[in-house]
């Protein structure tokens, strides 16, 4: 089972990705409304991924990444982004972010998730 943990202070903002995801029999979707909130839920949660919105009511999208990977530097993780690739590199060096997301992800966008995570599963021997 993978767990993953979608991070938006907008309730429906990632209705298409979770619609999306829960296609995957082998998912198991958490959702938490601020960052503070993820934080919590991941200290006595195991998720193979968190995906965040881009602005969270307490924190930028990147900022809670950043907050993330300080404890926790091996969660994958994906973040929504409406600046260009360059800019979003530029914006995350150092944060080991999986995948940008654009702001509303489709199907397309949900499939290459769940293959790069399930990609680093089966290399990590952390099978899904």
């Amino acid at each position: 089972m993978i767990h993953v943990l979608l991070v938006s202070s907008d309730k429906d903002f990632f209705i298409d990705l979770a619609s999306n995801m829960e296609k995957n029999v082998n998912l198991s979707i958490s959702r938490a409304v601020s960052g503070v909130n993820a934080l919590s839920m991941i200290s006595v949660n195991s998720f193979e991924l968190v995906v965040t919105d881009e602005s969270l009511s307490d924190m930028t999208g990147l900022k809670f990444v950043e907050k993330l990977v300080s404890t926790n530097p091996m969660i994958n993780c994906a973040a929504v982004s409406s600046l260009s690739s360059e800019d979003f590199h530029a914006a995350s060096e150092g944060l080991g972010i999986l995948m940008q997301l654009p702001p509303r992800p489709d199907k397309i966008h949900t499939e290459n998730l769940l293959q790069y995570l399930k990609n680093i599963l089966n290399i990590t021997n952390r099978t899904s």
